[in-house]
């Protein structure tokens, strides 16, 4: 009853439920809209959130020890991989263009912030303690697998960057001085060099507005897949299977690098469902700035409405009993 209750209480949430609104606003063809100059100010205020209050987490952490290093290395590592076997699975599997196919391994390989909250909670509600310094490693997931979905991207699809026939020489400078990778990860710096002071002071614009901001933010969402509905025909059974799937793969990463680090059950509970969970915040909002040609009516109900359900219902005591199983 407890994960039903908590499963309930996110998908009932004001910013799942703006979302809803936005996609039934389009398909009603209201005049319902967001402003474009204000969609970029969204998307930019999600990732300077995020970034900062990552690297205040960062900063807050007492004991860089073994295992937090160990543990901070094998998200990075994650999100910088699991981008690359998403997007080869997806083309293997469907006929997504490439700049779409790379935004939905993007996802795959960041986290969610609510699937994590969730877990948090759950493993409160079994008083199960857990360290801590998992909160900064949550943070820093967030930029490889953008990275990685660019690169990919840039890649397969030289057209998704301004100049074409430099692609190669110029790759890793575009994707590195792209405004979404350098406002996220100079945000974290930021934090990071300041903390909790600097947080204290940033309060009341980064984190007291942050879930009215997120509900604007995904009612434009909503609005603009509703825009792209007719891309649906491309969602196919395969699609949806992915979507199931490749959250499984991860969370088996996550729990062979969490027994082989030796995180205790809630720490390894929490990375496996960091790596099984895929982004619907910080990484469409990267994509919506950096990657305009991905559809989003593909990539975001993928991760918030087939994973991100499945995670909460079904996902949440797997996790835990394979944790507890192999990690307590």
């Amino acid at each position: 009853m407890d994960i039903l209750q908590l499963f309930s209480s996110n998908l009932l949430s004001p910013a799942i439920l703006f979302f809803a609104l936005g996609i039934s606003a389009g398909a009603l063809k209201s005049d319902l809209e967001v402003p474009e100059s204000i969609s970029r100010y969204l998307s930019i205020y999600l990732m300077m959130a995020i970034g900062f209050k990552g690297g205040v987490a960062i900063a807050e952490t007492a004991d860089f020890n073994g295992e937090v290093l160990a543990t901070i290395t094998a998200g990075l590592v994650f999100g910088f991989v699991q981008p690359f076997l998403a997007y080869a699975l997806l083309k293997l599997t469907s006929k997504l263009d490439s700049a779409t196919a790379a935004a939905v391994a993007a996802h795959y390989g960041s986290i969610s912030m609510v699937t994590f909250v969730t877990a948090a909670s759950f493993l409160s509600v079994n008083d199960v303690v857990y360290a801590g310094y998992i909160v900064a490693v949550m943070a820093l997931m967030e930029a490889p697998a953008i990275l990685s979905g660019l690169f990919i991207a840039h890649r397969a699809a030289p057209e998704t960057i301004e100049v074409a026939e430099q692609a190669n020489p110029r790759l890793a400078r575009n994707i590195f001085t792209n405004g979404a990778i350098l406002l996220l990860m100079g945000s974290f710096l930021i934090g990071w060099a300041t903390g909790k002071p600097g947080l204290d002071k940033m309060a009341g614009f980064l984190v007291t507005p942050f879930d009215g901001i997120l509900a604007l933010f995904l009612l434009d969402m909503g609005l603009l897949v509703s825009r792209q509905l007719h891309y649906l025909k491309e969602f196919t059974v395969k699609l949806v299977l992915f979507g199931l799937y490749m959250p499984l793969i991860g969370a088996a990463f996550g729990l062979v690098c969490s027994r082989l680090i030796g995180l205790d059950l809630g720490t390894g509970m929490l990375f496996i469902v960091l790596c099984a969970s895929s982004s619907y915040i910080a990484v469409p909002a990267a994509m919506r700035l950096a990657l305009p040609q991905a559809k989003a009516a593909i990539y975001l109900p993928m991760s918030l409405a087939i994973t991100f359900p499945f995670n909460i219902v079904f996902g949440l005591p797997l996790y835990f009993a394979l944790a507890e199983y192999f990690l307590a």
